[in-house]
C-alpha cells in the first residue's frame, strides 16, 4: 500500500501561483495513474488533473490552461503547478495513487489552498 503526502499550500492572492507536491513512498514506475484532487468546504471531491506512467495527462475543463500536472520519477514526486489562482480554487488538495484513495477512502489530510484577496 503506497503512502502519499501532501505539500506546498497556502494562503495566495487571486491571479497568483502555488506548487503542491505529493510525495509517493514506493517508485513511481509501479503506478500507472497519479491524480490530484480537491475539496472545497460544502462540496464534493472532484478529479482535478491525472497524469499516467508515460507521462500523458488530463485535467479538469476548470483548470485547463492554469494547472499543470507533472512527476519526477527520481523523487517519487507528482507535482501541481497553479497558476492564475481564482478565489473557487480555494479547497483541500489531495493525490492519489492508481485511485487507491477513491476506492479506500483513506484520504488523509491533503494541503489547503485558499486563494483570497
Amino acid at each position: 500500500q503506497v503512502q502519499l503526502v501532501e505539500s506546498g499550500g497556502g494562503l495566495v492572492q487571486p491571479g497568483g501561483s502555488l506548487r503542491l507536491s505529493c510525495a509517493a513512498s514506493r517508485s513511481l514506475f509501479t503506478i500507472n495513474v497519479m491524480g490530484w484532487y480537491r475539496q472545497a468546504p460544502g462540496k464534493e471531491r472532484e478529479l482535478v488533473a491525472t497524469i499516467t506512467r508515460d507521462r500523458s495527462t488530463n485535467y479538469a475543463d476548470s483548470v485547463k490552461g492554469r494547472f499543470t500536472i507533472s512527476r519526477d520519477n527520481a523523487k517519487n514526486t507528482v507535482y501541481l503547478q497553479m497558476n492564475s489562482l481564482k478565489p473557487e480554487d480555494t479547497a483541500v488538495y489531495y493525490c492519489d495513487a492508481d485511485y487507491t484513495r477513491v476506492y479506500g477512502g483513506a484520504w488523509g489530510q491533503g494541503t489547503q489552498v485558499t486563494v483570497s484577496s
